[in-house]
């Protein structure tokens, strides 16, 4: 979809939902020029949204709904429109699941959302003089930087992928062993990957739970023993050269590859998990 040189949009008091669906106009094109009113001119030649009853419209009936029943609002209906086109039909998706619903779900129904209430506090205050469309753009302009950041890390994940499915398939017990830090969930979700070990930016080796999708919970905790303890005593219960484990016993440190990949070893054969001979 090519995006048009003008936009509409409502104006008065504004919510994330127009204000990320101005900002994602603007990523896409950014010297479009937004213009906010009460009724859209009979003669406007532009894109509108979030009024109008037009394709970017929620407020009228029938109201569009996804599959899981999150009904529509202006940003999720231009981010299923736009979104493929910036980061992917995959990654699209999971940012509209993860990220867009939420506001679409506030937008419609109310639902409480913290994000929401930060775009919220942009609007002027009721006895303020405060020119309402300058406060709008203030706003769009800390949304934007957050969507262009979000739009990033997708396309980061795209460039990743090739490189985890690799490391995945050279895996040995569900341990996968990647060349540097890479980010790994995307490539990883709903395989039978058990552990990561990567490079840690603190120098070292991290080896990192694989979450299961279902539970959300990590499919084989490190042992209970060596969560939250100092790096003396988890040295001592591991007899590894181990540096911390978290106390929810998903991640561990090393000073060594090896170490961190021996920690991943120890807890499948304390979860009762086959371990194959080295």
């Amino acid at each position: 979809m090519k995006i048009p040189a003008n936009g509409f949009t409502h104006a008065g008091k504004f919510h994330a939902d127009d204000v990320f669906a101005t900002a994602l106009l603007q990523i896409l094109r950014p010297d479009i020029k937004i213009t906010r009113g009460f009724v859209v001119p009979d003669d406007f030649d532009g894109i509108v949204y979030d009024i109008g009853f037009g394709m970017f419209d929620h407020h009228q009936e029938p109201r569009e709904y996804r599959a899981n029943g999150v009904p529509y609002a202006a940003f999720g209906l231009l981010w299923r429109v736009l979104g493929p086109g910036l980061v992917g039909e995959r990654q699209a998706r999971l940012i509209d699941e993860n990220f867009i619903q939420p506001l679409d779900l506030n937008d419609n129904t109310g639902e409480q959302n913290s994000l929401c209430d930060a775009i919220g506090f942009f609007n002027p205050v009721w006895d303020s003089k405060e020119d309402q469309d300058a406060c709008f753009f203030k706003a769009v302009a800390v949304a934007k930087q957050i969507l262009e950041h979000q739009i990033e890390s997708a396309n980061a994940v795209n460039r990743a992928d090739e490189k985890v499915q690799q490391a995945y398939q050279n895996s040995r017990d569900g341990i996968v062993v990647l060349p540097c830090y890479l980010p790994w969930k995307n490539g990883l979700y709903k395989t039978d990957a058990l552990f990561v070990v990567y490079p840690s930016q603190r120098g070292g080796y991290s080896a990192q739970c694989v979450t299961d999708y279902k539970t959300r919970r990590s499919k084989v905790p490190f042992p209970p023993a060596w969560g939250g303890q100092p790096e003396e005593i988890l040295r001592e219960k591991s007899g590894l050269a181990l540096k911390f484990c978290h106390p929810s016993r998903f991640l561990v440190t090393a000073e060594t590859k090896e170490d961190a990949i021996e920690a991943c070893r120890r807890a499948l054969r304390a979860a009762g998990r086959p371990v194959s001979a080295q």
